[in-house]
């Protein structure tokens, strides 16, 4: 059993990429949620009004087994901005993350393969400078257990600083959390001995 951990960005960036007079002002944000990422982006577009286009791509959780994944070319021609800033950071493992660029027009038209190229480099070359940390996705388990061992094992899953997230009472009880995989397969050995062998820990 192993945990995956990902590379996710871990502070904002901005970097500005001119191309033929227009400018591609990319910003980075790490998000969690679409939610989270269209609050960013109606931040961008007060911060920096009457731009040419807002485009813009995320990931959100890991780049190779994303939660979610979505862009916007922006009124640009359909598959020159947002989907070559998705490629990018598909490429560049950028997990939790997420790009607008505010383009700004310079008089000269770059044509779709131009247009493709100064979206990506702008992205990539805010991604130069990110500041990265990594992410342990958790396991998802429970524990069936009776009634009178529930509080011993709650102690011990606080000791491993897990929080339980829910719990059913039924014929026993049943508690709901979730645990980095070397936590689990230590838990996995402990109840069951602090419970004479009947507690139960069952990964999801």
């Amino acid at each position: 059993m192993t945990s995956k951990s990902y590379q996710a960005l871990a502070a904002p960036v901005e970097f500005v990429h001119e191309e033929k007079r227009s400018t591609f002002t990319a910003l980075l944000y790490p998000v969690e949620s679409r939610a989270q990422a269209m609050a960013y982006l109606e931040q961008v577009k007060e911060a920096h009004p009457g731009a040419s286009h807002y485009c813009w791509a995320y990931i959100i959780g890991s780049a190779e087994q994303p939660v979610s994944v979505a862009f916007s070319d922006d009124g640009e021609p359909s598959g020159t901005a947002g989907k070559p800033m998705l490629n990018v950071l598909t490429h560049r493992q950028a997990g939790n993350c997420f790009a607008v660029i505010v383009r700004i027009f310079g008089g000269v038209k770059l044509g779709a393969g131009g247009l493709v190229r100064a979206y990506g480099a702008a992205v990539s070359q805010a991604l130069d400078s990110a500041q990265w940390e990594q992410i342990t996705e958790l396991i998802a388990f429970r524990v069936e257990v009776s009634f009178a061992l529930e509080e011993r094992v709650r102690h011990r899953l606080q000791q491993v600083n897990i929080t339980v997230d829910a719990a059913e009472y039924g014929e026993h009880v049943t508690l709901f959390a979730k645990a980095a995989a070397s936590i689990l397969e230590q838990l996995e050995q402990d109840i069951p001995q602090l419970s004479s062998g009947s507690a139960k820990v069952i990964a999801e």
